[in-house]
């Protein structure tokens, strides 16, 4: 198979797991999805002679590097946007959620938000997207060992933030001293 035909299997194969990824961390419109995807594709294309056996973790490794470029490009561009006095934002109405709005499971994401990017990356590419440790050193683009060091250290500190989030159970009251009731004796008996 030539590496123009092995390009089309990986893509077709695996579009929708890399469009997932990137949803999930974009978590924005549809729109920054797309382009993130497509820059990911165009990148897998210009090296599809380094396409592994098994692409998605390489494919992970590429719209990692694809998506931080778009972030700092959003970052800069909202900079922009405030500089020059067009932040939609300011034009917004503050919306206050509802008692019920928050889902279960959102203090494990609070939680994770609370670690580092690195951390967050490593965390979601094992559990978001099942990779193993050989396939997660693949797409960090570092050893076997390496991966395996950094996903044990990164759930460390997740679990060390949950720890931190978890309400203190309440102070439980000291046990009363049981004693026995004996009945006092005053002298008045036999």
């Amino acid at each position: 198979m030539s590496d123009d035909e092995t390009f089309a299997a990986a893509y077709r194969e695996h579009y929708w797991a890399v469009s997932r990824y990137v949803a999930r961390r974009l978590g924005g419109p549809t729109n920054d999805t797309e382009e993130v995807v497509a820059d990911v594709f165009a990148v897998a294309w210009r090296r599809r002679a380094d396409l592994p056996p098994t692409p998605l973790p390489w494919l992970y490794g590429i719209a990692r590097r694809c998506l931080a470029n778009a972030v700092r490009g959003y970052g800069r561009r909202r900079r922009l946007l405030e500089r020059i006095g067009h932040d939609e934002s300011r034009h917004r109405r503050d919306v206050v959620a509802g008692p019920d709005a928050e889902r279960p499971g959102d203090w494990v994401h609070d939680a994770l938000n609370r670690l580092s990017t690195a951390d967050q990356e490593v965390l979601r590419l094992t559990a978001w997207e099942e990779l193993d440790t050989d396939e997660l050193a693949t797409a960090l683009g570092c050893g076997t060992r390496a991966a395996a060091m950094r996903l044990h250290r990164a759930r460390r500190r997740l679990r060390a933030e949950i720890d931190r989030m978890r309400p203190a159970p309440a102070a439980r009251p000291a046990p009363e001293a049981t004693r026995a009731t004996v009945p006092e004796d005053h002298g008045h008996g036999s």
